[in-house]
């Protein structure tokens, strides 16, 4: 048996095109992150989200950044200083968001508005912590956070 390049199975995946696509992006990277025992809490326990009721929001949100087919107009900021004061989200939380985020869409898509996605979910995640913390701080000031754990491998195993 002929070994399998490792990026031999993402050459068939198609990039991000609509709503259907994000909307199976956003719940399998939701599924991901309120079972990560970090980052999970927050979504589980200090904000009580109720998925069904946030996916419509969040998928608007991802719509309009990346296709400019959505209409949002709420403020994001607000739900995560909510977050923040009841506690401390951190570069390490914001980098595991950032971990789930980019091995979900890898496991699925490839292509130029795949790889905009996750440049935007870094984007995101970095001027939140910013925000938030009223510093200026980078992932290479906050230790690199660099390394991806087997749970963010294994999101992409399961495609």
């Amino acid at each position: 048996m002929t070994p399998v390049p490792a990026e031999a199975g993402l050459r068939g995946r198609a990039d991000l095109r609509d709503r259907a696509d994000l909307d199976v992006v956003l719940r399998r990277f939701y599924t991901a992150a309120f079972a990560d025992p970090g980052i999970g809490p927050f979504f589980t326990e200090i904000a009580g989200t109720d998925l069904g009721a946030h996916l419509p929001r969040i998928t608007d949100f991802w719509e309009r950044a990346l296709f400019r087919t959505a209409d949002y107009r709420r403020d994001a900021f607000a739900p995560h200083a909510a977050l923040h004061s009841a506690r401390e989200m951190t570069a390490e939380d914001f980098g595991r968001w950032v971990q789930l985020w980019r091995a979900t869409i890898d496991g699925l898509h490839r292509g130029p508005n795949a790889e905009r996605a996750k440049a935007m979910g870094e984007r995101i995640a970095l001027t939140l912590h910013k925000r938030l913390n009223g510093a200026e701080v980078s992932w290479e000031s906050e230790g690199g956070l660099g390394f991806v754990p087997l749970a963010a491998l294994r999101l992409r195993s399961l495609t």
